[in-house]
């Protein structure tokens, strides 16, 4: 769990989700942003950096140019969960977060962390920051044995060894894997 900044972040459960996504989060930009960031596995500056003309035909593209290392295009598919939160979020044309009028071009890395950290304090979690998204979806993947190369795909991780870093092992599934064990 991250403490001031130092450490991983938190994965979140299932209840502290949907406390973040109900009572959290005050509005349907931040709903869609934060849920774009958990339903793509993507990182909260590929999320800002998407355009309106990203979401096409149920899929979300991140371009090569918003991504870590600028490497290759990612393509995500829409599932039902993130298509709810981005029909409530109506941009006009152009970034889908825009930033404050005259200020920024698009709502920034900065503005991102401080929405989130209030929404965290408002429903009393923490060790909770931008990539505990990323980390939940990528463990939620994981845990439901979706193979990890398919995963890589979703994340844009370059090799296997970098994404398995992200991925805990419950107790659960410590005891899980034992169980299968013996004659």
């Amino acid at each position: 769990m991250k403490v001031n900044g130092n450490g991983q972040a938190k994965i979140l459960n299932s209840d502290e989700l949907r406390l973040l996504f109900s009572k959290g989060f005050t509005n349907p930009r931040d709903r869609a942003l934060f849920a774009i960031c958990l339903y793509t596995g993507c990182r909260v500056s590929e999320a800002l950096g998407l355009q309106t003309t990203d979401i096409k035909g149920g899929t979300l593209t991140f371009r090569k140019s918003t991504t870590k290392g600028k490497l290759k295009t990612r393509v995500v598919d829409i599932q039902d969960g993130l298509a709810e939160f981005l029909a409530a979020h109506t941009p006009k044309p152009g970034p889908m977060f825009p930033g404050k009028r005259g200020v920024t071009e698009r709502l920034t890395r900065y503005g991102a962390d401080k929405i989130l950290r209030e929404a965290a304090k408002r429903v009393g979690l923490e060790g909770v920051s931008t990539h505990s998204f990323r980390r939940t979806a990528l463990n939620q993947m994981s845990s439901a044995g979706i193979p990890l190369r398919h995963i890589q795909e979703i994340s844009g991780h370059n090799d296997l060894g970098s994404l398995q870093r992200y991925l805990e092992v419950s107790p659960e599934q410590r005891r899980k894997a034992v169980s299968v064990i013996g004659f």
